[in-house]
């Protein structure tokens, strides 16, 4: 079981041109939104990725806006962020040992993050309403693979009541409007 004290969560690549691509684009970046905005009700340290963002783009409006306060996208060029200095930091310092990963694009980027987190001893929760890729084929495929590997699965929904507990907890009533 999650538990908020000891969960982060990683925003992968939710950029450019390709964010609005992926396969039930509008959906995902929904669904990311509310994940996003859960993570901050909750306390949770947020991570946020970007891909060569010079070529790629910088991350879209909508889930920028969410995180951009006070946080600043960490800038990798491996399609494994566990390469790149600043996340490997950056994780560490985040001082949880379970990461909830959303993102895009789920065969490559997502998922050689997952594997790299899975590696470095880590416990993942891929949010698949939050995970996609160009084709469905390819999006499956990456979630398969992250559960091969030992990620499991979870929803927007399911993490976030899971961190949430007790319906008596300060957090529920704002969560409960979220998912609403």
């Amino acid at each position: 079981m999650l538990v908020k004290e000891n969960t982060g969560l990683i925003v992968v690549d939710v950029q450019g041109r390709l964010a609005r691509l992926v396969d039930d684009s509008q959906a995902v970046l929904d669904a990311t939104a509310k994940l996003i905005k859960g993570a901050q009700i909750l306390g949770l340290p947020v991570i946020w990725l970007e891909q060569n963002p010079d070529k790629l783009g910088e991350t879209v409006a909508e889930i920028r806006e969410l995180l951009a306060p006070g946080q600043h996208p960490i800038q990798k060029f491996h399609f494994c962020a566990g390469t790149e200095a600043p996340f490997a930091e950056a994780i560490m310092h985040a001082g949880v040992s379970y990461w909830l990963v959303c993102g895009i694009e789920s065969h490559i980027c997502v998922y050689q993050t997952v594997a790299g987190l899975l590696q470095s001893g880590y416990q993942v929760e891929v949010v698949q309403d939050c995970i996609s890729s160009r084709s469905q084929a390819n999006r499956q495929l990456g979630i398969e693979k992250m559960c091969a590997l030992g990620a499991h699965k979870t929803s927007v929904e399911m993490c976030l009541y899971e961190l949430v507990e007790d319906c008596r907890n300060e957090s529920f009533k704002p969560i409960l409007q979220l998912i609403k």
